[in-house]
């Protein structure tokens, strides 16, 4: 048997390769497995290659709008091959960037299927051949897959999941996109600033359903505005790939049934925890819809196993993966007799999220509703874009900053925001919800001039009737 590691981390997404970094620096010894490559699904197939996808689009809407300030662009194309090999050049870049950092702090990677074969012992499989790992303690963190439509399950030609979104071999033409979360509307808004024709079809009563909702009615306006069709209160009854297109029958929020014709679908319905062959049931894992049941320090029921990101329960984000794999660490080395660290338990209320479409949107903490629903006398304040002056000259003066104040003590119990920038912008008021302020501190806070950040100031303010711009 291999020697003996402190912690073996199974999965290298962005909570895994975290995890094995921060054990790393406290000293343990590391190992990581990984089954396709390091970076996981964020970094190769989901938040980064997406990204750059979409400030590909960025650039090909602005040149399309060059003479709203004051320029003359003309036979404006775009190369569908060239946009995608500079995304995968760019996932690329950072898969190489990981396997640097797992060199740099001497963590062992052990490239292969791995799965656990009892408390402390792990078994790797790579093309045919096994070793088995041991360890003091094992994170599992192997994160989870798109969610495929039961009658219609993914084909990679016609019906996509993200993952082909991202590498496709044809521009659609006219596309069906299932699904509003982040997901779905980030590839909508790709798609139809790119030049397609864009449905969009979302069960709830609304775009982006987990957002305030005064964000998901400006957004949904916004959208419609750019050409897209938004169908909420609605569901797909039907999905048939043909070697043309995809035909769709969707069932409204009025009853009615319409059928429709594209050139390509994308599902975008949720995630699937991976779980299987993993070993779970053989050391008795505790699962809850799946997914691995954990305490505040990423613990599972059976000592020496933790887990984090997306295989745990919900957010499922990066940061919120990464975040857990720092606490998980810090908490191993504890438990090995380090005196020196002093994890914290996450505490999910102030996790940002955001979503990258045109206009972004951002937010931490409780919605409007959500505040009222758990018994919050509440102050709320929002201010628009259009009275902001850096927005004006950007050219981006549709948009809106939120906040949720409670009435009684000015504890920040949420932010909203709609409009460009703003995924840069919230963690100022993650951090004010971190350090648990009031309405007093963010007055006093001075803003810089001329930024959109302003606008942030200007919702306190108006929270409290003192906004002075609008």
């Amino acid at each position: 048997m291999a020697d003996i590691y402190d912690v073996i981390v199974l999965g290298s997404g962005p909570g895994g390769y975290v995890a094995a970094i921060r054990a790393a620096q406290l000293g343990l010894k590391t190992a990581i497995v990984e089954r396709e490559n390091l970076g996981g699904i964020c970094l190769n197939w989901g938040c980064i290659p997406t990204k750059a996808l979409l400030r590909s689009a960025e650039i090909f809407h602005y040149m399309n709008h060059a003479k709203d300030y004051g320029l003359a662009a003309e036979k404006i194309s775009a190369d569908l091959d060239a946009v995608v090999k500079r995304s995968r050049g760019v996932a690329k870049q950072l898969n190489q960037g990981v396997t640097h950092l797992m060199k740099k702090n001497k963590i062992t990677v052990h490239m292969g299927e791995g799965k656990l074969a009892g408390r402390g012992r792990l078994v790797v499989t790579k093309d045919g051949k096994s070793e088995e790992l041991a360890a003091k303690h094992i994170i599992v963190a192997t994160g989870a897959r798109a969610r495929d439509l039961p009658f219609a399950p993914a084909d990679g030609k016609r019906i996509w999941t993200y993952r082909h979104a991202m590498t496709p071999s044809e521009m659609p033409t006219k596309l069906l996109v299932i699904g509003s979360g982040a997901i779905g509307i980030e590839f909508a808004s790709f798609y139809n600033d790119m030049g397609v024709d864009v449905t969009v079809v979302e069960m709830m009563d609304r775009v982006v359903p987990v957002e305030d909702a005064d964000v998901s009615a400006f957004l949904e306006k916004a959208l419609t505005k750019q050409g897209m069709t938004i169908m909420t209160g609605a569901g797909v009854e039907s999905l048939k790939a043909t070697d043309k297109g995809v035909s769709a029958s969707i069932k409204g929020k009025d009853g009615k049934v319409v059928n429709g014709e594209f050139s390509h679908c994308i599902v975008a319905i949720g995630i699937v925890p991976n779980n299987e062959n993993i070993g779970l049931e053989t050391l008795g894992i505790e699962l809850v819809k799946g997914h691995i049941k954990t305490d505040g320090l990423c613990r599972t029921n059976v000592d020496g196993i933790w887990a984090i990101g997306d295989i745990t329960a919900p957010p499922w984000l990066a940061h919120k993966a990464s975040h857990e794999g720092v606490i998980a660490a810090e908490a191993i080395a504890q438990a090995l007799g380090n005196k020196d660290v002093h994890p914290h338990a996450m505490d999910v209320r102030n996790i940002p999220g955001c979503t990258y479409c045109h206009p972004q949107i951002a937010s931490v903490g409780l919605t409007e509703a959500k505040a009222k629903e758990a018994g919050h006398s509440v102050k709320v304040g929002t201010f628009p874009f259009i009275g902001n002056g850096k927005a004006i000259a950007l050219g981006e003066a549709e948009g809106f900053v939120k906040t949720v104040f409670d009435a009684k003590t000015g504890e920040l119990l949420g932010a909203h925001m709609v409009g460009a920038e703003v995924t840069e912008m919230i963690q100022g008021f993650v951090v004010g919800k971190t350090l648990e302020t009031t309405e007093v501190e963010l007055m006093n806070t001075v803003f810089p001039h001329p930024t959109i950040s302003e606008s942030m100031h200007e919702s306190v303010l108006a929270a409290y009737g003192r906004a002075l711009h609008i």
